[in-house]
C-alpha cells in the first residue's frame, strides 16, 4: 500500500493493500478503507468508520469525528461510506449517537462539494450531490439522486425525496417531495417537478407530466392536503412514482414544503 512517510496510520487501522494514504493524515484505530480508495492529504479519520472502495477524498476533510450533540457523551458509534465518492475539501462528517440509531451512513456514487457538513445520525443515499457548504443537521435523510445547491441548511429530521432538487440558499424546516423542485428565496415554496434531472435519468414524459400535475394539486389553495391526496388518487393515473410521491407524505413527521 501508499503510506506517505509524513501519515499517522494507528496500528488497529485496516488499510487495504491498493488504498493511498497521502501527507499528513491521521487515520485512527477502528477505521476501515477499502480498495482503491485514495486520500489525498491532510485528511483526519477516527473509527469506528468503515470506507469501501475507490473513494477519492481531497484535502482536510474530516470523518468519523464526535457528533456537536450536546447529549452525545462518548458511546459507541459508527460511520460508513460506500464506494466511488467524491469528498472535496473541508468536508466534515460526524458519527452517529445512541439517539439516532449509532449511525451515519452515505452511499455510492456521491459528490459533496467543499466545506459540506454531514451531522451526527445523518443518512445519504447515492448518486446525490451536495454543493459548496451545504448543512445537514442531525438525523436528516436525504434519498438517491437528490441535489442540494450551495448554502443550503436542512433542519434536524427533514428528509429530501428522490430525485428532488433544492435550489441554493435554501433553509429547509420540512420535507421536500421526491421528484420535485424545490428554492426558498424567502420562503420555502415547490415549483414543481424536476423536469430536467427526470427527463435526464430517463423517466416517460407521460410519468413527469402525472407528477407535475400532483405538485399543482397539493399546492393548490382551495385544498388541504389530504384534499389534494384524494384529488391524486382520483385525477392522476396511477403509478410506481405516485405511489412514492403519497407514501413519502404519509410517512412525513414534520410536514412538507408547499
Amino acid at each position: 500500500m501508499a503510506i506517505h512517510p509524513s501519515a499517522i496510520v494507528d496500528p488497529a487501522a485496516r488499510i487495504h493493500p491498493e488504498a493511498e494514504i497521502g501527507p499528513f493524515c491521521v487515520i485512527g484505530p477502528e477505521v476501515e478503507i477499502g480498495a482503491r480508495t485514495r486520500l489525498m492529504a491532510h485528511i483526519y479519520m477516527e473509527g469506528p468508520t468503515w470506507i469501501a472502495e475507490d473513494n477519492l477524498f481531497y484535502p482536510y476533510a474530516s470523518v468519523g469525528v464526535a457528533s456537536q450533540d450536546l447529549k452525545y457523551h462518548g458511546e459507541r458509534a459508527e460511520t460508513r461510506i460506500g464506494s466511488r465518492n467524491r469528498i472535496r475539501e473541508f468536508v466534515t462528517i460526524h458519527r452517529g449517537t445512541e439517539g439516532g440509531g449509532a449511525l451515519t451512513s452515505i452511499g455510492d456514487d456521491n459528490l459533496l462539494m467543499a466545506y459540506a457538513h454531514i451531522a451526527h445520525d445523518a443518512r445519504v443515499g447515492s448518486h446525490c450531490i451536495l454543493g459548496n457548504a451545504t448543512t445537514l443537521a442531525g438525523h436528516v435523510t436525504i434519498e438517491d439522486y437528490a441535489i442540494v445547491e450551495a448554502f443550503s441548511g436542512v433542519h434536524q429530521f427533514c428528509r429530501i425525496g428522490r430525485h428532488a432538487v433544492v435550489g441554493g440558499y435554501s433553509v429547509l424546516t420540512q420535507d421536500v417531495l421526491p421528484f420535485s423542485m424545490t428554492v426558498t428565496p424567502r420562503e420555502s415554496r415547490l415549483f414543481g417537478a424536476n423536469k430536467v434531472g427526470l427527463k435526464r435519468r430517463g423517466f416517460d414524459p407521460e410519468i413527469v407530466d402525472a407528477l407535475n400535475k400532483c405538485f399543482r394539486l397539493l399546492t393548490s389553495e382551495s385544498l388541504n392536503t389530504s384534499q389534494a391526496i384524494e384529488a391524486i388518487r382520483e385525477q392522476v393515473p396511477a403509478s410506481e412514482e405516485v405511489d412514492e410521491l403519497i407514501e413519502f407524505i404519509r410517512t412525513g413527521k414534520r410536514g412538507f414544503i408547499k
